[in-house]
């Protein structure tokens, strides 16, 4: 292998360096320049000067040159490397036109950067790397799509990685949940990526009230495992259940569901509706909490007034004095054709909810055929898990279609600035992801056992294969563990692929490059043994610090948006069906105390330095969360009153239980209730013998008639009245549950202001010393002219 490194102003070799273990020393330069490279882009070796390839290099470089950046070039192993430096003018630039926008003088005392940061610095690079173009007409974008350059990264501050490294982005640090050095973070990463971390620890924080609560409810439902009368009444049970699949299937005892009625009591009970309406409450007061977090930190950072559109047009202006502004536009054609192409991807994901469906339903037929006893015994139950774990495997597949599809769509409206294609994009992806995780959830909380007829009129696929009914305990069962297996899946399966991925691709790379930093550590120059030198390093240890970047993992616009994306799902799960699983907060807590370490560590040491961003919010996730809090209402709303029995065990105490007809005490008033909920088919009816023809006898049943769940007339297997009160009152306590959580939500909304007080009265404050300083500065002038009238 041979390296050559060239001079950043005639591109004439200077030296040549083989592989030998003996370090040659570089040639005397004449000067020194600032040290300073602001970005790196990598492209493939081509030795053919007429190849359209290198061309297209070539004429990029060439009009960097004309912008009179500075570029070093260094090849090595089949790559070239160009070191690319901007130049001091157009940072003079930016900083003129920030002082001067309506965006940055609010503070009178804050002087917008009257020194650029390297952070501010990659950031305007970045946009002017984007928005030069060859004669041909394209930009950076299209030449890395084409080939003619590998990739492009900004490096890594050494000595600020190592104070992250030290204070923030290691394991050591994973208990301080509440001391993020989050303004180190933005002085590092931008605000973007700061506000990041800034809302997941308020998140985090906020989610140790909830798991508390969610623990307490989970112990309440545990202290009831011995004394509840339902429990002892399914245990105690002889009561003969019809078979729950055609072939090969038994009558089963009620008694053989012990163990999941009293798993069932965990959740399914009166705390759970408490535990509903705080979680609903508690999601607005996260919003409002976090919006006041928020304040404090944007109005430290001197970033609250920032204007989106503003920071835009100065650079475009810094980039081309000339341009012209990208007009807003609007086609009401194309936006119906999205919609349309958005309502079809829908409805293909609901199809696979379909098939999902399906796929539980044939699991348990060939479950139930199987030999071996425990899969017989238990094949609705392992047709579950099986659901479960293959939904979590769609999933995984259609976050990579949904993210393509999304993309499409947003290239297909023709947005006018990237800020506003992120926006469409996520809430595209976010609709489209929550329509893959929640569509099987809602089929199991609303429809699951309520669409499969009774015995004798049973609902087939394909007038064939019955639809599955609920968990023997009940159909909340089914909901919880559904939600168990893919919250826990999803978080423990995607933190370690998050970590491990990018850890092994380092080493594998690393090892293979190892000669390079061999060669530098005897480096004699002062500019390349002190990181604090203003010199530049010399080719050969700017090479190395390039390689260390190079082998990091790649990051593009859309990493913080996975990061983000990953923790509002997090926070739907947490919220939306919170009532089936109210472990689901604790679960979320202990993944975000980890989560946060991971995030930091892997941002700072596997990947590649993110691009920097200015914002003062999380921009429209803000929107999306607050929907979710909406949605979570109204589907624990249902969750309680149409899918658990909480409003049937309240129509059965008050209007059919012991101490409703009678004044006796001797008994609970909910003793009978489990029969109550039971209806009976004879085997004398044609029609229910059909569907058990195959019914197999064993265990010494007599089986001429079976029970099953449902509130029909043994007779004629009409609905009752019962059945009708319950369901009117059902409805009855979701419009009233809906409503009352909803308007506690308003009300908890507007006693928490956005803005904390000391922010206000600052900003004020700051207001007044501007006007104040402007009119001092009037008048002096003023007098200065009357004088010399």
């Amino acid at each position: 292998m041979t390296m050559f490194f060239t001079d950043r102003k005639d591109d004439v070799p200077m030296y040549e360096l083989d592989n030998t273990n003996e370090t040659l020393l570089p040639a005397q330069r004449n000067s020194y320049h600032p040290r300073l490279c602001d970005y790196v882009l990598v492209a493939e070796k081509v030795e053919d000067m007429e190849d359209q390839i290198f061309k297209k290099q070539d004429a990029f470089i060439s009009e960097l040159k004309q912008k009179n950046f500075k570029v070093t070039r260094i090849e090595h192993a089949e790559k070239v490397f160009f070191g690319i430096c901007a130049p001091e003018e157009i940072f003079a630039k930016y900083k003129y036109l920030l002082k001067v926008s309506d965006a940055c003088n609010w503070s009178g005392e804050q002087k917008c950067e009257s020194s650029v940061s390297f952070c501010t610095r990659i950031r305007i690079v970045h946009f002017v790397l984007n928005n030069t173009f060859i004669g041909s007409g394209e930009g950076l974008k299209e030449l890395l799509c084409q080939g003619a350059f590998e990739t492009i990264f900004c490096l890594h501050e050494k000595q600020e990685q190592k104070k992250l490294r030290k204070k923030w982005a290691s394991w050591r640090s994973v208990l301080k949940l509440f001391k993020q050095p989050v303004t180190d973070v933005k002085d590092y990463f931008g605000e973007k990526v700061a506000l990041y971390y800034l809302w997941l620890g308020c998140y985090t924080r906020m989610l140790i009230p909830a798991a508390v609560i969610g623990i307490v409810v989970f112990l309440y439902g545990l202290a009831f495992f011995n004394t509840s009368p339902l429990i002892h009444e399914v245990c105690d049970s002889k009561t003969i259940m019809c078979p729950r699949c055609d072939i090969r299937c038994k009558a089963w005892n009620l008694s053989d569901t012990c163990t999941y009625a009293k798993v069932s009591q965990l959740f399914d009970n009166e705390g759970t509706v408490v535990f509903s309406m705080f979680m609903a409450i508690w999601a607005t007061l996260f919003l409002e909490v976090w919006k006041r977090h928020r304040a404090l930190y944007v109005s430290k950072w001197k970033v609250f007034d920032w204007c989106e559109e503003e920071e835009e047009l100065i650079l475009e202006i810094v980039n081309n004095p000339q341009c012209k502004p990208k007009e807003f536009r609007h086609s009401y054609l194309r936006s119906i054709v999205v919609l349309l192409l958005v309502t079809l991807v829908l409805l293909v994901i609901i199809g696979l909810t379909h098939a999902l469906v399906i796929c539980r339903v044939l699991a348990a037929i060939l479950l139930s055929q199987k030999e071996f006893e425990f899969l017989r015994d238990h094949a609705t139950t392992i047709a579950m898990l099986f659901g479960a774990v293959l939904h979590y495997i769609t999933i995984q597949v259609m976050t990579r279609v949904n993210k393509f599809v999304a993309f499409k769509l947003c290239e297909f409206e023709k947005t006018r600035s990237f800020a506003a294609t992120e926006k469409r994009f996520t809430v595209k992806m976010f609709t489209f992801q929550f329509f893959t995780l929640f569509s099987s959830l809602f089929y199991v909380a609303f429809f699951l056992g309520r669409i499969n007829g009774y015995p004798g009129n049973y609902v087939r696929i394909l007038g064939e294969w019955r639809l599955e009914e609920c968990h023997p305990s009940g159909c909340l069962t089914d909901l919880f563990i559904q939600m168990a297996v893919i919250l826990v899946l999803k978080q423990t399966i995607n933190n370690i692929f998050e970590f491990t991925v990018p850890w092994l691709k380092l080493c594998f790379r690393r090892t293979k490059a190892k000669t390079i930093r061999r060669k530098c550590g005897n480096c004699y120059r002062k500019a390349c043994r002190e990181e604090g030198s203003n010199l530049y390093p010399c080719d050969l240890c700017n090479l190395r610090n390039w390689l260390e970047n190079y082998d990091l993992s790649d990051v593009n616009a859309f990493t913080l948006f996975n990061e983000f994306l990953e923790m509002v799902l997090q926070f739907s799960f947490t919220t939306i069906f919170v009532a089936a699983f109210p472990l689901a907060p604790l679960l979320a807590l202990i993944n975000n105390i980890f989560e946060i370490r991971l995030d930091a560590i892997k941002m700072v040491s596997l990947e590649r330095r993110l691009v920097p961003k200015k914002t003062n919010d999380i921009g429209v996730w803000t929107r999306i969360l607050e929907a979710v809090g909406v949605m979570a209402v109204i589907a624990n709303g249902l969750v309680i009153g149409i899918s658990s029995d909480f409003i049937p065990r309240l129509v059965y105490r008050y209007h059919y239980g012991p101490c409703a007809v009678s004044n006796s005490t001797n008994l609970d008033c909910m003793t009978g209730y489990i029969n109550n909920t039971l209806a009976t088919a004879f085997m004398s009816n044609e029609a229910v013998r059909r569907d058990f023809k195959e019914l197999i006898t064993d265990n010494g049943y007599n089986v001429t008639q079976c029970s099953y769940k449902d509130y029909r007339s043994d007779e004629d297997q009409s609905l009752t009245s019962q059945f009708w009160l319950i369901l009117a009152l059902r409805f009855a306590f979701v419009i009233l549950f809906e409503h009352v959580v909803v308007m506690c939500k308003f009300i908890a909304a507007w006693f928490i202001p956005d803005n904390p007080i000391r922010v206000k009265n600052v900003r004020l404050n700051d207001k007044l010393r501007r006007l104040k300083k402007e009119l001092e500065t009037e008048n002096a002038i003023y007098d200065g002219r009357s004088t010399e009238v």
